[in-house]
C-alpha cells in the first residue's frame, strides 16, 4: 500500500475512533493497556453504520443494567426507554435482574415460572427494536415512569396476551440460531497461519464439528441436537429470520428469580463465538437458586467477555457480609463454562477471570455499616462521601477479602434500596415496625474485572416498580488487534 493509502487508512481509523467515544469528554486521553495508540476522546454518535462491521473495529459500547424486580411480573405499558438509554444507542445490551418471580417454595423448589422473563423480553425489545419494526402499533401508556411511545411490536404485545414460554419468546428475538453462537467464530487467513504458526491461541482453523450443546444450562431456545459447522464471521441470518431487527437477543436465561439476556446489534452478530453458560446456586442450604449467579461466557472476535449476574445473601446484621465475601468466592471458584471450542490449543477460557473483559453486576445486598437513624442522617445531608466510607462492599475490598483487582466506578446517587412501593420514600420512613424496616443501602451494583474497559457512566433510573432502584453504566471496551492474538 502507498504511503498516501497507508496515511488516509490511518486517518480514517482515528477519525472514526473520536466519533465512538461519548459523553462529551472533549480533549480527554484514554489509553488502553493493551492499546498500542492513544485515542482522543471525542464526541458521541448514536449509532454504528456500515463501518461497524469493518475489520478496523477495536471499541464496543457495552450497556449494562442491574435490576432487582422484588418479584413483580411487568404489565405491557411499561416503558424501558429510559433506562435503556435509547437515545443514545450503545452495541451490546447486558441486563441482569432479580427476583423476576416471587421466592416461595413453588418457584425454588418445585417448577421455574418463565412468564415473567418473556415479558421482559417483550419490553426489552420494544424499546430497543421499535424505530427498526414495521409492525407496530399505537399504544397509550399510563405508568407515571413511562414517556410516550412510538408504538409496540403487535409480536410482544401478544407475550402479555398469552402464556409464552421463554424457549418460543426467545426464538422470536433472535436473528440467528442458538447453535450459531455456540460455535467457534475464530477464523484464520493463510499467509497468518504461516505467520503465528498453528498453535497460536485464538487461530481456531474452520473445521466440521458437532454441535456443543450447554450442559449447564435447561436451554431457553430450540435445543435441536444436530450438528453445527464453525461459523464464518461473513455469515448472516437466514431469509426472513427476524430480518426487521435492530438487536438481535443472543442469550436470555433464568435461574429461579435470577435472569440474564444479552442483546447484540444485528450487524455485529456473525463476530459472537464461544457463547456458554453457567449457573452457581448459592441459596437455600447452600444449592438451591434462590441466590447464587448466572454467567455467560463469549467471544467478540478475537476478545473473550464474561458478563456475571449474581443475588448475594440477604441480611443487615453485623457479619452478614462474610457470607457475601463467601457467595462471591464460591462463585468465582466454582464457575466452569463447558468447552465448545474443538481447535486444539485453541485457548477460550473455562473460569471468570481468565477471560480479557469481565462485568460483575447484581444485587450484591452489601449494605451501610450504620445505624438506620446514622444513616438517614447522613442521607438527608446528601454526604455520599461518608456514607460510602461505611459500605460493605468498599470496606471489604479494601480488606483484601473480596473482589481483590476488580474495579467499581464512582458512585454519585443515592442508595438503591430499600423504597417503599410506588414512592419515592425509603421503606423505613413509612413503617414503624423496625423488624421491617431496613437501613438503606447501596445493594445494586456493577463492576468490572481486566484491561481495555473505561466506564463513561454509573447512574441509576428513577422507577417505582420496586424496591430497588435499578443501576445503569455504560463502558467503552477495547478489543484485542492482532498483535495480541498470539500467546504464550
Amino acid at each position: 500500500m502507498s504511503g498516501k493509502n497507508e496515511e488516509i487508512k490511518k486517518s480514517f481509523i482515528h477519525k472514526f475512533l473520536s466519533m465512538r467515544m461519548n459523553n462529551g469528554d472533549e480533549g480527554k486521553v484514554v489509553k488502553a493497556s493493551d492499546d498500542p495508540i492513544e485515542i482522543q476522546v471525542g464526541s458521541e454518535i448514536s449509532s454504528l453504520d456500515s463501518m461497524a462491521v469493518s475489520h478496523d473495529l477495536q471499541s464496543l459500547r457495552v450497556f449494562t443494567a442491574t435490576w432487582n424486580v422484588a418479584g413483580k411480573s411487568p404489565s405491557s405499558d411499561l416503558n424501558l426507554d429510559d433506562l435503556l438509554q435509547v437515545h443514545c444507542q450503545s452495541d451490546i445490551y447486558v441486563l441482569g435482574f432479580q427476583e423476576i418471580v416471587p421466592l416461595n417454595a413453588g418457584n425454588v423448589l418445585v417448577i421455574e415460572d418463565n412468564g415473567s422473563a418473556a415479558k421482559w423480553l417483550s419490553l426489552i425489545s420494544q424499546s430497543l427494536n421499535k424505530s427498526s419494526n414495521n409492525d407496530y402499533f399505537p399504544l397509550n401508556r399510563s405508568n407515571s415512569n413511562s414517556s410516550s411511545c412510538e408504538g409496540k411490536c403487535s409480536g410482544s404485545s401478544s407475550l402479555f396476551l398469552q402464556r409464552t414460554s421463554l424457549k418460543a419468546a426467545s426464538r422470536a428475538f433472535r436473528s440467528e440460531s442458538r447453535r450459531r453462537f455456540k460455535s467457534c467464530n475464530c477464523t484464520i487467513i493463510e499467509p497468518e497461519r504461516k505467520s503465528y504458526g498453528r498453535d497460536s491461541c485464538f487461530a481456531c482453523q474452520k473445521s466440521q464439528s458437532n454441535g456443543f450443546d450447554d450442559a449447564s444450562s435447561s436451554e431457553e431456545d430450540d435445543a435441536l441436537n444436530t450438528s453445527a459447522v464453525a461459523a464464518d464471521v461473513s455469515a448472516t441470518a437466514p431469509p426472513g429470520k427476524n430480518q426487521h431487527l435492530r438487536y438481535s437477543l443472543i442469550k436470555s436465561k433464568q435461574m429461579v428469580g435470577i435472569f440474564v439476556t444479552i442483546w447484540v446489534k444485528k450487524e455485529l452478530v456473525p463476530y459472537i463465538g464461544h457463547l456458554r453458560t453457567s449457573c452457581i446456586s448459592r441459596g437455600i442450604l447452600g444449592y438451591l437458586g434462590n441466590k447464587g449467579c448466572i454467567s455467560v461466557s463469549m467471544t467478540f472476535k478475537q476478545t473473550s467477555f464474561c458478563f456475571v449476574c449474581s443475588h448475594l445473601a440477604s441480611g443487615e446484621k453485623e457479619g452478614d457480609e462474610l457470607r457475601r465475601n463467601s457467595d462471591v468466592i464460591e462463585i468465582i471458584k466454582s464457575t466452569q463454562f463447558p468447552k465448545n471450542c474443538r481447535t486444539p490449543n485453541a485457548k477460550v477460557p473455562d473460569k471468570i477471570l481468565d477471560h480479557d473483559r469481565v462485568i460483575w453486576l447484581g444485587d450484591l445486598n452489601y449494605r451501610i455499616a450504620l445505624s438506620y437513624h446514622e444513616t438517614k442522617k447522613l442521607l438527608e445531608q446528601n454526604d455520599w462521601d461518608a456514607l460510602l466510607n461505611k459500605d460493605q462492599l468498599k470496606i471489604e475490598r479494601e480488606a483484601g477479602r473480596v473482589f481483590a483487582g476488580w474495579k467499581e466506578g464512582k458512585i454519585f446517587f443515592p442508595p438503591t434500596y430499600k423504597y417503599s412501593y410506588n414512592s419515592d420514600l425509603y421503606a423505613g420512613d413509612t413503617t414503624k415496625s423496625k423488624s421491617k424496616r431496613r437501613t438503606p443501602a447501596w445493594c445494586d451494583r456493577i463492576m468490572w474485572y481486566g484491561e481495555g474497559i473505561h466506564q463513561k457512566s454509573y447512574t441509576r433510573w428513577e422507577s417505582r416498580f420496586s424496591d430497588h432502584r435499578p443501576v445503569c453504566a455504560t463502558f467503552l471496551v477495547f478489543l484485542h488487534n492482532r498483535s495480541l492474538l498470539c500467546r504464550d
